[in-house]
């Protein structure tokens, strides 16, 4: 198996084969709750390629980010402004204000679980709980969440009664997703629901609430990134970045209209299948 980073040794057009692929999986994955830290280790590792790890999938990370900063630039600009008025006044009433206080409350607890496992975890990139056998476990578990906040779930609030304390649980959940399997659209999503949001605006929550965690770890990564070799030099990256960009900008509206006709069953029933897939395989390559 070739891994794009510690075995730069790829042609260059095989090398945009890789990262091409690496990016659709990214944009797909990133906003659908399906996980796309999992996604990204199991699906080169099935097709032969061996783990990219965190350097690479940081890197191709950054056309997820420019994609959700230029789709939700408006909500951004009118967030950003009511912030600025609001702590002039001092009055958090406008819901453009009250939501950006909450992703900016529903952020530290993310910000806080990565800063402690970069100091007390430092090779958490090979720790158990990034392997396929955990990725198989806790994606068939939030499955199982999901199905519950899917069928418990009032789906009454709507994204203008926003709260702090909407920002504190939900952004509590989007930390787990330093668990490959866990998805950080899929952990918000769901507790989005069981707070009671319907599921176009919990969805809608859920991106607005990521776009300061996604953009963070990624620039975090891509740092780390510039120091290691990678397969095919600066055109392979450029294309995984690119096909990352416009994949994700498709999600991303492919989602916001689907939940407002749709359950997440489909996400339910795909996670189960996905866990039940990798523990098949890895039965399979062990009895091998």
């Amino acid at each position: 198996m070739t891994d794009l980073v510690a075995e730069p040794t790829l042609g260059v057009w095989e090398a945009c084969w890789h990262y091409l692929v690496l990016g659709v999986v990214q944009g797909v994955t990133e906003f659908l709750p399906i996980s796309s830290s999992a996604h990204l280790k199991v699906v080169p590792m099935v097709l032969g390629w061996g783990d990219p790890g965190v350097a690479v999938t940081a890197v191709i990370q950054l056309g997820s980010i420019v994609a959700v900063l230029a789709y939700f630039r408006r909500d951004l600009l009118e967030v950003g402004r009511a912030v600025l008025h609001a702590s002039r006044r001092g009055d958090w009433q406008d819901p453009s204000a009250r939501l950006g206080l909450a992703i900016a409350l529903g952020t530290l607890p993310i910000v806080v679980v990565g800063l402690a496992i970069k100091k007390f975890i430092p090779d958490y990139d090979h720790s158990p709980l990034r392997s396929l056998h955990s990725i198989a476990i806790v994606s068939m578990v939030m499955a199982v969440l999901l199905a519950v906040a899917e069928q418990l779930g009032r789906r009454r609030r709507v994204l203008a009664e926003v709260r702090p304390w909407d920002g504190v649980l939900v952004g509590v959940a989007q930390a787990l997703a330093v668990i490959p399997g866990v998805s950080r659209s899929g952990s918000t999503l769901t507790a989005s629901l069981f707070d009671g949001w319907r599921r176009s605006d919990a969805a809608r929550f859920s991106f607005l609430l990521g776009i300061p965690a996604i953009t963070l770890a990624g620039l975090v990564e891509f740092k780390n990134a510039l120091d290691q070799p990678m397969a095919g030099g600066v055109g392979p990256l450029l294309v995984g970045i690119l096909s990352a960009l416009v994949v994700s900008w498709l999600a991303i509206a492919w989602l916001l209209r689907f939940l407002q006709n749709h359950s997440t069953w489909w996400f339910v029933g795909y996670r189960l299948l996905f866990g039940a897939s990798i523990l098949l395989w890895l039965g399979r390559t062990a009895a091998g």
